[in-house]
């Protein structure tokens, strides 16, 4: 599947995670510029380019210009009902 920048269709994202260190993770940051990321425990997760990207060497006063969403559960397995 191809990256869309369509407002209409959100970005896709593998199942394949990115980890960064502290600055190269704040680098890819300012290039996606998401409107939000989401927060399971130390790390810090966000979709780009077709990979979940993540981190956990970052600090809340590295994230206050993003929307920051604190998730219970993170999983690349498919959803399915039991």
């Amino acid at each position: 599947m191809a990256y869309s920048s369509s407002s209409s269709q959100p970005p896709y994202a593998s199942g394949y995670r990115i980890k960064f260190d502290r600055n190269e993770f704040l680098r890819i940051l300012s290039v996606a510029n998401p409107k939000r990321v989401y927060r399971l425990k130390d790390f810090i997760y966000f979709a780009y380019d077709g990979f979940v990207m993540y981190c956990d060497q970052l600090d809340d006063n590295d994230l206050t210009r993003y929307e920051v969403l604190d998730i219970i559960e993170f999983s690349n397995a498919a959803w399915q009902k039991t």
